[in-house]
């Protein structure tokens, strides 16, 4: 038996990433576990109203996702901690200039750079919708076939009501591998 439980938002846990845009001729970085994928060629990124980077990406339309992984999770959570209006976070990664303008995070292991397509306000929330432009991964995180290796990529999962951050875990089976026993 299941339990109501009332009017929860219960998609959790979703991928941890760093949201960048230029501020002139620096970056400006902010934690956002709020993105998604709206089309094989859509993301949305929800981004409270009040931000900082928001006037920024409004601004130049341009915009990346930097997955997280471990070994950048504690500059990750400090960039969501600060505000941009309170304090330079320039200097949180090291970053180059994507091709479509946007900063990528030279150690986040995978990165999307993306341009705005429209935004979709709700209450509290602009909602970047983006068309990925490039998007960039660590040789490391590419298998033989040219794809993305999410098993030694390992992005870091966000899960809101605990407000905790989890590991991705192993493999459990192949997608459409399970149809024959399913049927019941």
């Amino acid at each position: 038996m299941k339990r109501n439980i009332g009017s929860v938002l219960a998609l959790y846990p979703t991928p941890v990433t760093v949201i960048g845009a230029m501020a002139g001729d620096k970056p400006s970085w902010t934690l956002v576990a709020h993105v998604g994928i709206i089309g094989h060629d859509r993301v949305l990124v929800s981004l409270a109203a009040s931000h900082f980077i928001n006037g920024l990406i409004k601004s130049s339309q341009k915009l990346s996702i930097n997955i997280v992984d471990e070994g950048i999770l504690p500059q990750a959570d400090y960039a969501g901690s600060v505000s941009g209006t309170k304090e330079d976070k320039s200097q949180l990664f090291s970053y180059t200039v994507g091709d479509g303008g946007a900063p990528v995070i030279e150690s986040a292991p995978l990165t999307m750079e993306c341009s705005v397509e429209d935004i979709y306000n709700t209450p509290g929330f602009e909602n970047f919708i983006c068309t990925i432009d490039n998007t960039y991964v660590a040789e490391e995180h590419i298998n033989e076939a040219g794809k993305i290796n999410y098993n030694t990529l390992k992005p870091v999962l966000f899960e809101f009501p605990t407000y905790e951050y989890l590991k991705t875990g192993d493999v459990i089976g192949k997608c459409l591998s399970f149809k024959k026993g399913a049927a019941r």
